[in-house]
């Protein structure tokens, strides 16, 4: 049917209507996108190349360089020493078997050692370095080098590790580093990423674990350019971490050397302190370990032969151990009588070996007694009697009232490990830990620092700077090196004349022919000393050990001995140091402790070997031998200069 024109001329405008809209919106998308290309490619171009870049750039981590610990004298106690080390990518290794292989006919590799290479490599990402051997030497690492085209995916590289220079001398003040362990990781709210670093280590004990923060440092950062499956392919820039500050201490090395090696053979521990500002010159517990051994990964024959050590070389003794303080507490029950108003001190009792309270025995250590002694006489010959008698007057309230105002039962805050806080009893004490009321034998035996009653080294020493000073002194381990003067300590407030009498009574028990240590004594002008000894029971002698013939403590086993004790301060006029002793089952303080106080006081006041001069004639050739023998052991003066930072 053919169409009239009116119907062509309406068919004609609807088909152009339609092409325009049609045009339009083409033009229009056409438009948009022109628009949104121009934006992304002006715009946005920033942000989409770096977008891009993360496909192909990593961000590694940059282990810092550890801060250094030094002593007072800048010796250094911890520091860091360059490590040559071999480590392998499995992705680039093939046969990891083969080529470990070959590695050990190169350098020494136990099976151990590829063992736990081989756990590493299963437990990181195939283009993750993990390390195989370290601590290698120039010639070691050279065959690694010159033996490359044999070795894929080996590579030899050089980082620093930690080392301490004096090895066993300040193990257990400065402590350790060791791996990040998945415990260490939880033990913190958000751990630093550098932690995550493969075999990255952190402090395990000692000042190296309490100042951590200080020590490690902030990462440093490395971009690398990698291939579409993580492979490194280049490196494009490097910012350098920040090292850790450097941490100084109080300890003298020379004198913490000397210490040491004074206590050798004893399962001991001796610590020395500034009086007028609370230095710890010196912090001994022996026997000690060497710390490089944890570094660098400890045998389990090493470890097992310290854990199962009768002397405990793992533990600080000078602020872990424990110990009754046995009659280095007299002088605190002295004071305590005073301060109480219970006697004046120049009044006698009269010591007939024993007393009899509530139906028990109290025995003197001197079984015949010590006839009429007064409070000097008392300290300096160590009668029991006098201060059984004087704790009946003023009672244990009292007596732990001036045991806490001289520094006993405190957790000093040190940044060092398990720090113990000892033990001041009372009367609430012992109803809620034993569930038991206070009875006077408790007293009794309190007041010679017996029964219930434990101090630990640093304490006692705590004690006798305060008694040498009347002040608060307080001890410090760290230290600013741009820092002058002595700390401001508050008063103790105790009377000039209570404090006269116990110091006469120090004294003479050093320097008196029927005092305790007489035979400890020094007779160098202007060093001589004022202290006071201490033997603290362990077990006593049972009734079938008696009938079997044993009468002495030298007839026992080792570990049932008492502990020998003594604390000192030097010189007795005008005092710098504190010192105290303990040894471990080493039977009497006068016989066992005194003898090491006096060299380790002589060492401190003459910076170095005690002069023969300063010894009783009698005594000097026996000291010459001793003297000689210690000076074959310990540290050169030029060996601690060339360790200064």
């Amino acid at each position: 049917m053919k169409r009239s024109d009116r119907e062509k001329e309406l068919s004609r405008r609807m088909i152009s209507r339609r092409a325009l809209l049609l045009g339009g919106l083409q033009l229009g998308f056409a438009g948009t996108l022109l628009w949104r290309l121009r934006d992304m490619q002006l715009n946005q171009a920033e942000q989409f190349r770096l977008l891009a870049e993360e496909n192909r750039i990593n961000l590694r981590l940059l282990p810092p360089i550890r801060g250094l610990i030094l002593d007072r004298n800048g010796v250094i106690l911890a520091g860091n020493e360059q490590n040559y080390r071999v480590v392998i990518k499995r992705d680039d290794a093939g046969d990891i078997d083969l080529v470990l292989s070959r590695l050990a006919q190169l350098i020494p590799l136990s099976e151990d050692d590829i063992e736990r290479a081989r756990r590493d490599m299963l437990r990181n990402r195939p283009f993750v370095p993990v390390t195989v051997a370290e601590r290698l030497s120039w010639e070691e690492i050279s065959r690694v080098a010159a033996n490359a085209p044999a070795l894929p995916g080996v590579t030899p590289e050089m980082g620093m590790s930690r080392h301490y220079p004096l090895r066993a001398d300040t193990a257990h003040v400065v402590g350790y580093v060791g791996p990040v362990s998945e415990r260490d990781l939880e033990a913190l709210e958000t751990p630093d990423p550098v932690l995550f670093i493969p075999r990255f280590q952190i402090g395990k004990s000692g000042v190296e674990r309490m100042a951590e923060d200080r020590l490690r440092g902030r990462a440093g950062s490395q971009r690398v350019e990698v291939n579409s499956v993580g492979r490194v392919m280049r490196e494009l820039d490097r910012v350098e971490g920040t090292p850790g500050t450097n941490v100084h201490l109080t300890i003298d090395a020379r004198l913490q050397n000397f210490a040491l090696e004074r206590l050798q053979g004893q399962s001991a521990a001796a610590v020395v302190m500034d009086v007028q500002n609370g230095d710890i010159l010196a912090l001994a517990s022996g026997p000690s370990f060497d710390p490089n051994l944890f570094v660098r990964g400890i045998s389990s024959a090493n470890f097992s032969e310290l854990l199962n050590n009768d002397y405990r070389p793992l533990v600080n003794k000078t602020v872990q151990g424990m110990y009754p303080p046995g009659s280095t507490f007299k002088m605190v029950t002295a004071l305590a009588a005073l301060e109480a108003g219970v006697t004046d001190g120049r009044e006698t009792v009269f010591c007939p070996g024993h007393m009899d309270i509530s139906g028990h025995r109290f025995h003197c250590w001197r079984r015949g007694g010590h006839g009429r002694v007064g409070l000097v006489s008392a300290l300096a010959e160590s009668c029991d009697v006098y201060f059984y008698e004087m704790s009946q007057r003023c009672g244990i309230d009292k007596i732990n009232e001036m045991s806490t105002r001289l520094g006993l039962g405190f957790r000093y805050d040190l940044p060092i490990t398990s720090v113990a806080g000892g033990l001041n009893p009372t009367r609430d004490w012992k109803q809620r830990n034993r569930d038991a009321p206070w009875r006077v034998g408790d007293t009794v035996n309190a007041s010679i620092g017996q029964g219930f009653v434990l101090t630990t080294p640093l304490q006692l020493a705590v004690m006798t700077a305060r008694l040498a000073t009347n002040s608060a002194v307080l001890p410090r381990l760290v230290r600013d090196p741009l820092e002058r003067g002595d700390q401001e300590l508050a008063n103790l407030d105790l009377r000039p004349e209570w404090l006269r009498m116990v110091r006469q009574g120090m004294r003479e028990t050093v320097n008196d022919r029927r005092g305790t240590a007489y035979s400890s004594r020094i007779v160098a002008d202007g060093q001589v000393m004022a202290g006071k000894t201490g033997t603290s029971q362990v077990f006593s002698i049972s009734r079938a050990e008696r009938e079997a013939g044993i009468r002495r403590q030298e007839q026992l086993p080792w570990n049932r001995r008492n502990h020998a004790l003594f604390v000192n301060y030097a010189p007795d006029d005008t005092p710098r140091i504190a010192v105290s002793v303990v040894v471990e089952h080493g039977g009497g303080g006068s016989s066992a402790a005194a003898p090491i106080g006096r060299d380790i006081t002589l060492a401190a006041l003459n910076d170095g070997l005690p002069p023969l001069s300063a010894y009783p004639a009698p005594q000097r050739n026996r000291i010459q031998f001793e003297l000689d023998e210690m000076r074959e052991r310990l540290h050169r003066p030029e060996d601690l200069r060339l360790s200064r930072a």
